[in-house]
């Protein structure tokens, strides 16, 4: 059977200048807002309307926007969130906390009672209980889970990480709040190597529950071994306790099926449990080096950038 081939066609393909490719490819790069258009973000047959209507082509295809933005893997339809650092000393606060990772304190290498924690806490923990039991999975069939639930409340599940060891405490709580966190911290600071050791820095963000100098005075105050440093504002991704709860996530609360909250303190304990009995320390590869070029890479788009840490 002879292969397929297209019908003789009259004419020759369009051509466009590279200009005009250059032209189509820019105003794929810029928000439709920025033109006056009432769209959020393009789509090709939108990007060839307006390539007519700014009259940088006569007559042009969505499939030919299309094929010319695929070249340079531009994807205006798409978009993913993320939040700008706006905190000024956001290079140093970062670099402390990457060198922390990397067992460094000012300079000098961490010794062995040195340890390094990584905590937070995840509220809003639903219990929700399914109005009809899961269906397990079957050949070509995923597990059916029903969509209608009834609410059973809420908790806070507080945890810290031990980034070097990969052991997790944690502990569930009505609720988030300076005196919950204070229990986590006394939970670990009671408990050996951590109430014996030199130094014992404690990785945290800027929430109400572990904000500012107050509560890194708290602490030392209670524990003179524990040291609480803070992230730059809006760099939870910076913590690694982050990574573990998005495990705990996955793994055991997800997709979320409890008879109360009872339920759901029990799974979590028991999810800890399993964890710290076959865990490693995460795989962390982001240094110094990789924040500097962040940051510059950020600044050539945006003077507001904060500022890379000196060479």
């Amino acid at each position: 059977m002879e292969g397929l081939r297209d019908l003789p066609r009259s004419g020759r393909p369009r051509t466009f200048p590279a200009e005009v490719v250059a032209e189509v490819k820019a105003l794929a790069c810029e928000l439709p807002a920025r033109a006056d258009v009432p769209l959020t973000r393009w789509t090709c047959p939108e990007l060839a309307r307006e390539v007519v209507t700014r009259g940088i082509a006569g007559a042009i295809s969505a499939s030919t926007v299309r094929r010319w933005l695929a070249d340079d893997a531009i994807k205006p339809w798409q978009y993913r969130s993320w939040i700008f650092p706006r905190d000024p000393y956001f290079a140093p606060k970062a670099a402390r906390v990457l060198d922390l990772y990397d067992r460094i304190f000012d300079g000098d290498p961490l010794g062995e009672d040195d340890f390094v924690l990584s905590a937070d806490e995840k509220p809003g923990v639903q219990a929700r209980q399914r109005k009809h039991p899961a269906l397990s999975p079957d050949a070509h069939r995923p597990m059916r889970v029903e969509s209608e639930y009834s609410r059973h409340g809420t908790l806070a599940y507080f945890a810290a990480y031990d980034v070097h060891h990969a052991r997790v405490f944690g502990r569930c709580e009505p609720t988030t709040g300076i005196e919950p966190f204070g229990r986590l911290v006394e939970q670990v600071m009671t408990t050996e190597p951590y109430a014996s050791a030199r130094r014992v820095f404690w990785i945290v963000d800027s929430v109400a529950s572990h904000r500012n100098w107050a509560a890194a005075k708290r602490m030392n105050d209670a524990y003179p071994n524990a040291h609480m440093i803070h992230l730059p504002v809006h760099a939870s991704w910076l913590n690694q306790v982050e990574i573990y709860f998005s495990v705990v996530q996955r793994k055991a609360l997800s997709p979320d099926d409890f008879r109360d909250l009872d339920e759901v303190t029990t799974r979590l304990r028991a999810f800890q449990d399993r964890y710290n009995a076959t865990a490693r320390p995460f795989d962390w590869t982001f240094t110094r080096s990789d924040l500097n070029e962040l940051l510059d890479r950020l600044g050539r788009h945006d003077p507001h950038t904060p500022r890379p840490l000196a060479a």
